[in-house]
């Protein structure tokens, strides 16, 4: 009788696998994924993923399929899909032979240019564990991932030259972006590379994404080539992505986000802009220029492109802009309204993290309705509310956001995991689910604080101080407090133009939300220090005097 059980139950499970592979499957039919091919390329393709990998062969499969399609357009020019394929494969062979072998640590510290992509799929080639470095990193931070995460061949561009001193990882060193001739860079390990396809490699290649150490020293999140279409299902549930578009992407690559999109635009096929820099006005005449279909970027990019104002619009044309994909921190309410003001109803705000992948997308449709809101379960992921004692609670009650789906990272690479719950994943977040079934996020799980016995999270006064037409942007969060315990400091920048006063931002919060949820302390700065995703550095903050 158990052995029947144990038997139906695989069968159900097998059945309802399928079922889900088969949605996806068609999910990715209807982006335009799937084309009639040649018998002789089909073949040449699976031979490459047998050979490489999932990662490591992708770019022979969009080699095969799109050829001389742009695949890469950066700050010096155009690289088509046959051209990233040939290079990856020569850097792979180039680094062979100079000793890289299977499953060792290539760790890559670059901006937004065509030297990322060369060494993400060339390391992949050689079925390494890639290590994606923060570009904002301080020496000893890059010094002590670089040794903890055991890189041994590093890809970094120039500038981070004076940072790294004499650091030389044992298979070497090579520079991607340089601003003077030099002998040790990837342009001259390609020229000397072979063409042919690299040997097969024993390991399958890993990514290993960082986590954003804004409270400390960031933790290695290693996740392996997925066996499942779920994480593409995830995505084209709810944002219609379209094969062999232009992508916009200001998102920095070595983030989760912007890595995410520079595989899938390989995959689509898609031509993705990219450059070293952040100039908002660069990529509003950058999508019009190229008549860009998507564009990648973190909210803090978002609320620089539209507040530059009428002049930085003029002549522009937003027409062709589908999407605008947007994650790496909260959007709000207030800068969801504006970003849709400006360029349409085209708004798709993800929540999820480095850790549990995607978890819910808000679509133009749920942010008309409730624009602070981050929407609702993606296929292929559960997404619950939990309270202290692990028990779901109703629509309507915050609690510890917990997210299951079978494309979450193996645990931190320095040891230790995410708190696990019957297969869940906490996110380190607290929320809420309103009736609708749409998922908001009320702050960070130890961002609460208890001031004088009542529990306060400091994301709900953000996101009220936030929409003051004086408040360029705020961060609120504890700090000690002798008498209370804690106090919370809310910390403005002023809008130009505006006067605000700390009287007057107590007496906004004191006239929408409970009075102990109105700051003790209000400090006024002229920017808010952020890593390069847009998140706010409250460790900096938190060291400021009132």
């Amino acid at each position: 009788m158990k052995l029947t059980t144990r038997v139906g139950t695989l069968a159900a499970a097998a059945a309802r696998r399928a079922a889900d592979e088969t949605y996806y499957a068609t999910l990715a039919v209807r982006a335009g994924l799937a084309t009639p091919e040649r018998p002789d390329r089909l073949a040449r393709m699976g031979a490459a993923v047998l050979r490489s990998g999932m990662l490591g062969g992708l770019t022979t499969v969009a080699a095969l399929r799109y050829r001389d399609r742009a695949a890469i357009i950066d700050d010096i020019g155009t690289v088509t899909f046959r051209e990233l394929d040939e290079r990856s494969t020569a850097l792979a062979n180039a680094w062979r032979a100079r000793g890289l072998r299977d499953g060792e640590g290539v760790a890559i510290l670059t901006r937004n240019h065509r030297g990322f992509h060369y060494a993400v799929f060339a390391a992949a080639k050689c079925g390494a564990r890639i290590v994606l470095l923060n570009t904002d990193f301080a020496g000893p931070q890059l010094r002590e991932v670089l040794t903890r995460e055991g890189a041994d061949l590093l890809v970094f561009d120039d500038e981070y030259s004076g940072m790294l001193g004499g650091l030389t990882p044992r298979r070497g060193r090579y520079r991607a972006w340089v601003h003077k001739p030099a002998v040790d860079t990837l342009d001259n390990l390609i020229a000397g590379g072979a063409r042919t396809p690299p040997r097969r490699a024993l390991t399958t290649a890993k990514i290993i994404l960082l986590t954003s150490g804004t409270t400390g020293t960031p933790k290695g999140a290693q996740r392996s080539e997925p066996s499942s279409l779920a994480p593409l299902g995830a995505v084209l549930g709810r944002v219609p992505f379209r094969a062999r578009e232009i992508t916009e992407c200001p998102a920095p690559l070595f983030h989760t986000l912007g890595f995410a999109h520079a595989v899938l635009a390989v995959g689509f096929g898609s031509t993705l802009v990219i450059r070293r820099h952040f100039d908002p006005q660069a990529v509003l005449d950058s999508v019009t220029r190229h008549r860009a279909t998507a564009m990648i970027a973190v909210p803090v990019m978002l609320q620089r492109l539209v507040d530059i104002g009428a002049k930085g619009y003029a002549g522009q044309n937003f027409s062709s802009l589908r999407i605008i994909f947007v994650a790496g921190s909260q959007l709000g309410a207030d800068l969801c309204g504006r970003v849709t003001e400006t360029f349409g109803p085209v708004v798709y705000n993800v929540y999820g993290s480095t850790e549990v992948a995607y978890a819910t997308i808000a679509t133009p449709a749920d942010l008309a309705v409730e624009p602070g809101c981050v929407g609702t379960p993606v296929p292929s992921s559960i997404v619950k509310i939990l309270d202290t004692n692990d028990i779901e609670v109703p629509h309507g009650v915050t609690g510890r956001i917990f997210v299951g789906n079978n494309y979450q990272f193996e645990g931190y690479t320095g040891g230790g995991d995410k708190a696990r719950i019957g297969g869940l994943m906490s996110t380190g977040d607290v929320g809420h689910f309103d009736r609708a079934g749409r998922l908001f996020v009320d702050g960070r799980d130890d961002d609460m604080i208890v001031s004088g016995g009542e529990n306060v999270f400091p994301g709900e006064v953000e996101e009220l101080l936030a929409a003051h037409p004086a408040v360029e942007e705020v961060s609120a969060f504890g700090v000690a407090d002798e008498k209370y315990g804690q106090r919370l400091r809310a910390v403005v920048v002023v809008r130009e133009g505006h006067v605000l006063t700390e009287d007057e931002v107590r007496a906004h919060v004191k006239t929408h939300l409970a009075r102990f949820k109105v700051p003790r302390e209000v400090l006024f700065i002229d920017e808010l220090p952020r890593n390069p995703t847009g998140k706010v550095l409250k460790r900096v903050l938190r060291e400021l005097s009132a």
